[in-house]
């Protein structure tokens, strides 16, 4: 089976509801390739609106709504917290897990983010598990050495045959928000690293998760990145909020 590609939007904390409203208007123009998915994750204040607002388009399968987190707990008191059964109510079907700013800025562990990964997976969410070395680590060439503990805990955690509803997204630190982007040749090697490590526990989970690649993604840049064997698609931040590119960003995706 081939693997799809994804092209995942974050606003992170930018957006308003005229941005929703241009945003799926935009995409309802779009043709999208065979077996390619749009997954629009805006902050939680708007996901009703952009829930709402694609099922008045009648965008389809092709589009899902993303929440950009979720807790590790059901319910109870975790003031400012969304569960997973709240993202239900919403028809939210994936949530980002594991960003470099949540575990920068919120300083959220590998494992507390392999339990929120086995939470989504519980409630039929779709988990995209963001992983990522810094500057200094891809300097000093540990940039294996932290994907991989990054990854371990989840496989560790889930077990390597729930990887198949798994999205992983690459995003080196250095490159997230900065203008600075991998080249196509070193993003490859490190997606290609990634199925790798993945295959070492399953091939055949291997062969199927989408690997999409995060970091100063835009329209200049798309096609080149998503011509390599082992990325399937992108994260994208910035250029997520710009409609005219961000629908040049999902045209140039293709399943593979």
């Amino acid at each position: 089976m081939a693997r799809r590609s994804i092209i995942a939007a974050n606003w992170k904390m930018n957006g308003d509801l005229t941005l929703v409203n241009t945003m799926v208007n935009a995409l309802s123009e779009v043709d999208f390739q065979n077996n390619v998915n749009v997954v629009i994750c805006p902050s939680s204040p708007y996901l009703s609106a952009l829930v709402a607002k694609t099922k008045e388009q009648k965008l389809g399968p092709t589009f899902a709504v993303g929440a950009q987190n979720v807790s590790e707990h059901e319910n109870g008191a975790y003031t400012g917290e969304i569960s997973t059964k709240m993202l239900q109510e919403l028809s939210v079907e994936f949530v980002i897990i594991g960003h470099s700013e949540r575990r920068s800025y919120f300083k959220e562990s590998s494992t507390q983010i392999a339990h929120k990964v086995s939470v989504a997976l519980n409630a039929g969410l779709t988990p995209i598990l963001c992983i990522g070395e810094s500057e200094l680590e891809r300097a000093t060439e540990q940039t294996e050495t932290v994907l991989a503990s990054q990854l371990q805990p989840v496989i560790d955690e889930v077990g390597i045959e729930k990887f198949v509803d798994v999205v992983i997204a690459y995003e080196p630190v250095w490159a997230i928000g900065t203008g600075k982007t991998a080249s196509s040749e070193m993003a490859q090697e490190t997606h290609q690293f990634i199925r790798q490590f993945i295959a070492q526990a399953d091939e055949n989970v291997a062969d199927k998760v989408p690997l999409l690649y995060g970091g100063s993604v835009n329209a200049s840049n798309c096609e080149e990145l998503f011509a390599q064997a082992d990325i399937d698609g992108g994260l994208i931040g910035g250029a997520s909020l710009k409609a005219e590119q961000f629908k040049v960003i999902c045209l140039a995706a293709k399943g593979k």
